[in-house]
């Protein structure tokens, strides 16, 4: 099974900590990163716009997904990491093209207009796979 996923989505999954914009949405998200963390040879294929994350953003709340800023974070990470749109690649590969070409400063620049930056968990992620390169277990509710 292939999983979807847009570009700044590729940075979210590393800070992910089982907490999001509501149970369903942290159900879905879950699911995708227990996948990829148990296996990482799963197949990811990058996409523009809305993805199998988004899938389960909330419908009484406001959705960003459409936003240009939201697009403009999916092409500047996507270039950053160095894969393109349609393009498919083992999660591994990818955990291991962020760990080469990007550094746990740059999340506040990449992501400077994400709600979710000022907590810190995408610095954290990035920094985790610099030294440990697979998705940390989340933690127990």
């Amino acid at each position: 099974m292939t999983i979807k996923l847009r570009g700044h989505h590729l940075l979210c999954l590393l800070g992910y900590r089982g907490k999001g914009y509501s149970e369903g949405f942290c159900a879905n998200m879950t699911r995708v990163y227990e996948r990829l963390r148990t296996a990482p040879e799963t197949e990811i294929e990058l996409i523009l716009g809305p993805d199998d994350i988004c899938a389960a953003f909330p419908e009484d709340q406001e959705t960003h997904c459409e936003n240009a800023s939201v697009y403009r974070k999916d092409e500047e990470i996507a270039r950053q990491i160095g894969i393109a749109v349609g393009e498919r690649r083992a999660w591994a590969d990818v955990v291991a093209a962020v760990a080469a070409r990007v550094r746990p400063d740059d999340i506040g620049s990449l992501c400077s207009d994400c709600r979710w930056e000022p907590y810190g968990l995408c610095r954290e992620g990035v920094a985790h796979i610099h030294s440990t390169p697979r998705l940390r277990e989340l933690p127990r509710a």
